[in-house]
């Protein structure tokens, strides 16, 4: 038995396993929600409350040990908003979305450019993923 903060980690037969690792991105994602981009909030106003089709999505969220910036598990469909940070670690985004596309959920991107330009380019996006009526 293991103690890593206020969590027990036991591999006991009866005992309850806590994933160390899968708190830590439920931390990570939670501090990201709090730290949003303008443009992340711009897009999470458009989709919350299930305001697009009334489907729910979620931001932030841990998919396969990944965090996407939003993600709609009735469409199967994650969105990420490519940012600065994005540009420095190109590799990194395509072996993580082809690993959670290898999961039946596709992917839609866009840049921060595209959404301060014109943010019904995402709603397209989403729209032709997956063959939606068009809400513009």
């Amino acid at each position: 038995m293991h103690y890593i903060g206020k969590f027990v980690v036991s591999s006991g037969e009866g005992k309850k396993i806590i994933c160390f690792m899968h708190y830590i991105k439920k931390v990570f994602a939670r501090d990201l929600r709090k730290e949003a981009t303008p443009e992340e909030r711009k897009v999470w106003r458009l989709l919350r409350n299930r305001k697009y089709f009334n489907y729910k999505f979620r931001r932030q969220h841990e998919i396969e040990g990944f965090v996407v910036d939003f993600y709609c598990h009735e469409l199967r469909l994650a969105i990420e908003i490519d940012g600065k940070i994005h540009k420095r670690q190109k590799e990194y985004d395509e072996l993580r979305q082809r690993l959670i596309e290898e999961r039946s959920i596709d992917f839609v991107r866009v840049t921060n450019e595209e959404i301060n330009t014109d943010i019904n380019i995402l709603l397209r996006r989403i729209k032709e993923s997956k063959e939606l009526p068009s809400p513009c």
